[in-house]
């Protein structure tokens, strides 16, 4: 079922499933069994004996393909006449650039800079260099500084969502997915201090009240 019909075939394909029996692959795994728990708090933690960089490699990939989805299912309702600028309420407009292709910030609709966040983030994903699949590669350097970047960008179409699409979100009954996907979100990059607090300003009210009943 494919929701992107009308875009560029390279935009919104998943991340290249991390391959089966790999470490990564184990890290997921552990990621899933210990949201199962319903103690998000405990489940963020790095596992003991644990890579920082691995672990936040393994979740910035899951949190793509998540919110991949999770815009995917209202992709019908955020289009140019519905969404011309990207907001999060009305106090809050992101412009588009990424410092290679396009360094000056531009306005566009939201439809077309979540296509372009989205394809940047896919690149970055799918960047080896960046991003190794293989065991034994080390990171990059400036590896927690370029997550940090993919994060804050992908918080903003949480914040589109929320503040523009919420009321389609309950008609399809995605509500409790979207919630379970943001919190889980925010308690891990609360947890590694991933992104700055007035990022998150735009959902600031959510998050209070998200986290709170969790301490």
């Amino acid at each position: 079922h494919n929701f992107f019909g009308n875009r560029s075939s390279k935009t919104f394909k998943p991340k290249k499933n991390i391959p089966e029996g790999s470490h990564q692959y184990e890290l997921l795994k552990h990621a899933e069994a210990t949201l199962g728990s319903g103690n998000l708090r405990m489940a963020v933690m790095l596992p003991e004996g644990e890579d920082l960089n691995e672990w936040v490699a393994v979740n910035t990939v899951d949190f793509f393909n998540q919110i991949n989805m999770l815009y995917g299912t209202i992709t019908d309702f955020c289009t140019e006449e519905s969404c011309p600028v990207m907001s999060a309420g009305p106090k809050y407009e992101y412009h588009w650039a990424d410092g290679t292709n396009i360094k000056k910030p531009i306005k566009c609709s939201a439809p077309k800079y979540i296509d372009y966040l989205m394809t940047w983030v896919q690149d970055q994903l799918d960047d080896e260099t960046l991003f190794p699949s293989k065991i034994g590669v080390p990171f990059k350097r400036n590896f927690m500084s370029v997550a940090k970047t993919i994060l804050k960008r992908l918080f903003r179409v949480y914040a589109h969502i929320y503040h523009q699409h919420f009321d389609s979100v309950m008609q399809l009954q995605e509500e409790a997915h979207l919630n379970t996907s943001f919190k889980h979100f925010i308690f891990f990059v609360q947890e590694f201090n991933l992104i700055d607090r007035k990022e998150l300003v735009p959902l600031q009210e959510l998050i209070e009240k998200l986290t709170t009943k969790d301490r």
